[in-house]
């Protein structure tokens, strides 16, 4: 490790990317703590300067990979949100999964307890307050999560116990790490479709390059809410397609669409995010946080190859969520969790 570190901590200007072997061992020592927790941290702090690279990216995602629990319970869309959570968006991604799996496309949530660098409401919090404990979410109730609903949320260090065991550091550190990216990429549920949310438009080529390693049928790498996967409704937002081996940007401008709706101010917890959510399902919401919901799902439609347009999958889920489907989804999904029995 010493090695390693001699390489990509000599400054900005001296330090030079690690090749793919030398990034797998790297990753390898640090994943299973072999490396020292100042080795890991120097290590930490050196990448951030230096920029990850694609090979040094693909090395430690295909290393959390391999001490995750992946299960090929169903082929669908991965949504892949940062894990520091939301200080002042609204959670589409979460109402937006359940309009998805009533039009057929499953949807795998993944997250964890908040992290560095941003410290907001997470997923993981905005599960707990809908009324489902998202840290007794095991391989068996995602299976059935996936055949009830199509929806499967999956607690990230609790099917990957290296990252949880990494966290501490990360907390004293606390900035962003390599990490940050290599633990939104597990694939925890082998899906060909995946949208992936970006801070910052200077990642765009690399994560496209990446995700074309990676062997993603196709993705959406989305500048985001927050650096979210969920575009904006109150203003146009910067895309990259990749697909067939090849990535273009997309601008996804919710006016052109008659969607355009500025989004009220509010003091965000997690309850408030889970109860936003419901009454979108159930339609009533605020119609920003309605429309938002419906760009989202209208766009992860498209990427998935269900509708042959942004405005079909408008009309598309607007019907789910008006006639109620979505929301039976949802149902369906919190009773298979909570145990309570189906209707006859």
């Amino acid at each position: 490790m010493i090695n390693l570190l001699k390489e990509v901590a000599r400054g900005k200007r001296g330090a030079r990317d690690l090749v793919l072997d030398e990034a797998l061992e790297a990753a390898e020592a640090i994943l299973t703590l072999q490396a020292t927790p100042a080795q890991i941290g120097a290590f930490f702090i050196a990448e951030r300067i230096k920029m990850e690279s694609v090979d040094e990216l693909e090395a430690f995602v295909r290393v959390v990979r391999k001490y995750a629990t992946r299960l090929p319970i169903q082929e669908g869309l991965d949504c892949a949100g940062p894990y520091d959570g939301r200080k002042s968006s609204f959670y589409a991604t979460f109402p937006t999964a359940f309009v998805l799996a009533a039009a057929g496309v499953p949807v795998t949530l993944h997250g964890a307890p908040s992290l560095p660098p941003k410290w907001g409401i997470g997923l993981h919090d905005v599960i707990r307050a809908a009324g489902v404990d998202p840290d007794r979410l095991d391989a068996e109730k995602a299976a059935l999560a996936a055949r009830e609903a199509g929806v499967v949320y999956i607690p990230t260090e609790q099917w990957c116990p290296p990252l949880r065991e990494l966290r501490s550091i990360r907390e004293e550190l606390g900035m962003r790490t390599i990490l940050n990216s290599a633990e939104k990429l597990i694939d925890f549920t082998h899906s060909p479709y995946l949208v992936f949310g970006v801070y910052h438009n200077t990642v765009f080529d690399r994560l496209s390059r990446l995700i074309i390693k990676l062997g993603y049928r196709k993705a959406l790498v989305i500048q985001g809410a927050e650096g979210s996967e969920d575009l904006f409704i109150d203003r146009p937002t910067r895309a990259y397609v990749v697909d067939d081996g090849q990535f273009h940007l997309r601008i996804y401008d919710p006016e052109t669409m008659g969607l355009d709706t500025p989004m009220p101010e509010k003091e965000w917890t997690p309850a408030e995010q889970a109860a936003v959510a419901e009454s979108v399902l159930r339609g009533e919401a605020d119609m920003a946080f309605a429309n938002q919901v419906l760009f989202n799902a209208a766009a992860r439609l498209e990427l998935a190859g269900r509708v042959g347009s942004l405005e079909e999958g408008l009309y598309t889920c607007k019907a789910l969520i008006d006639s109620g489907a979505a929301l039976a989804v949802y149902n369906s999904w919190k009773n298979a969790l909570l145990g309570v029995p189906r209707l006859a």
